[in-house]
C-alpha cells in the first residue's frame, strides 16, 4: 500500500491507543507494524492498537456483525493479540461516534472477548457493560515482586488477571519487567498484575503490568477485576444479596467508577478522549 494510513491516538484514563481506521479490513497489521507504530521513542506511541474494522469484514468478528456492526481489533504495545481493553472499548465507541459511524447513545461492539454494550453521550463518560467475571482456580496464586511475595485472586475478564492486596503502591517496584506468578501453569497466556491498596469504604486505587504493555497509566479491565476482588474480600456479592455494589478505583491516569449487578454484569464509567489525527508513511510503517 503506497497511500498514506489515517490514524488518530486517544486515551482513557491516560491508558492511550493508536487508533487505524480500516473499515474494510485492507490493512495487514502484524506484529512488527504494531510495535513499530506504538513505539514512544521512534513511532506514534501508545499502550495498544485499536484498529477499527467492520465486523462482517474480518474473520475474527464475522459470526458477531449481526448483532455489532463494528469490531474492536485490539493488539498489546509488542505487537501481540489481546482479547479484551477496557480503556480501549470506550476510546473506540468515543471515535464512532466522532466519525459519525454510529449515534451517540447506546450501541454494541464486537470483541475477541465477546460483545460489550455501550453507552455513548456526546460529550462526558462512556459507559461500558463489560460482562460477567469469572473467579477461576488455582486458589493459590501468588505474585511475586523484588524477593517479596503476596496472595493473588485470580479473575477472569475476557482476559486474565492477577489481583493482590498491598499495604503500599511502592512495594510493587517499578514494573518495568512482569511480576513472577505461581503456580507456573496458572497462567499460560500471560496476565495482568494489578496491586491494590485502599483509599476508603468502596474505594480502592491501583498499579497494574498489562501482559505485552509493561506499566500503564490505566487497564479498564483491571478496575473491573480489582472491584470484584475487593468486593468478595469484604464479603460483597450482588448475587447472593440481590443488591447492586459499587466502587472507585483510581489508576495513575485518573478515576473510573465500577458497578457490579446481581446478574453478574459490570458496567464502567470514565472519560475517551481523542487527542490528535494525521496520516502514516507506508514506507515508514513498512520499515
Amino acid at each position: 500500500m503506497s497511500a498514506p494510513i489515517p490514524f488518530l491516538k486517544g486515551h482513557g484514563t491516560e491508558n492511550d491507543f493508536v487508533i487505524v481506521p480500516d473499515p474494510d479490513g485492507l490493512l495487514d497489521l502484524g506484529p512488527a507494524q504494531v510495535a513499530r507504530l506504538c513505539d514512544r521513542r521512534a513511532g506514534i506511541g501508545g499502550d495498544g492498537l485499536l484498529r477499527v474494522v467492520r465486523s462482517a469484514k474480518d474473520p475474527a468478528a464475522v459470526e458477531l456483525a449481526d448483532r455489532a456492526e463494528w469490531f474492536m481489533d485490539y493488539r498489546n504495545a509488542d505487537g501481540s493479540i489481546a482479547e479484551m481493553c477496557g480503556n480501549g472499548v470506550r476510546v473506540f465507541a468515543r471515535y464512532l461516534v466522532s466519525a459519525g459511524l454510529a449515534e451517540p447513545g447506546g450501541f454494541t461492539i464486537a470483541t475477541r472477548a465477546g460483545l460489550r454494550a455501550v453507552t455513548v453521550a456526546e460529550r462526558g463518560d462512556v459507559t461500558v457493560d463489560m460482562g460477567r467475571a469469572v473467579l477461576p482456580g488455582p486458589d493459590d496464586v501468588r505474585v511475586t515482586v523484588g524477593g517479596r511475595s503476596w496472595p493473588a485472586r485470580n479473575v477472569n475478564m475476557g482476559n486474565p488477571h492477577a489481583v493482590a492486596f498491598v499495604a503500599d503502591l511502592a512495594e510493587a517496584g517499578n514494573l518495568y519487567e512482569a511480576p513472577g506468578v505461581t503456580p507456573a501453569g496458572a497462567y499460560p497466556d500471560g496476565v495482568n498484575v494489578e496491586f491494590v491498596v485502599d483509599r476508603g469504604e468502596r474505594h480502592v486505587a491501583m498499579r497494574v503490568h498489562e501482559r505485552g504493555s509493561g506499566e500503564t497509566r490505566s487497564c479498564g479491565t483491571g478496575t473491573c477485576a480489582v472491584a470484584v476482588a475487593a468486593a468478595r474480600r469484604d464479603g460483597l456479592d450482588p448475587a447472593v444479596t440481590g443488591e447492586p455494589v459499587g466502587y472507585t478505583v483510581d489508576v495513575p491516569g485518573g478515576r473510573l467508577q465500577l458497578r457490579e449487578y446481581p446478574d453478574g454484569r459490570i458496567e464502567m464509567t470514565g472519560p475517551a478522549v481523542l487527542v490528535a489525527s494525521g496520516t502514516i508513511d507506508p514506507q515508514w510503517l513498512a520499515g
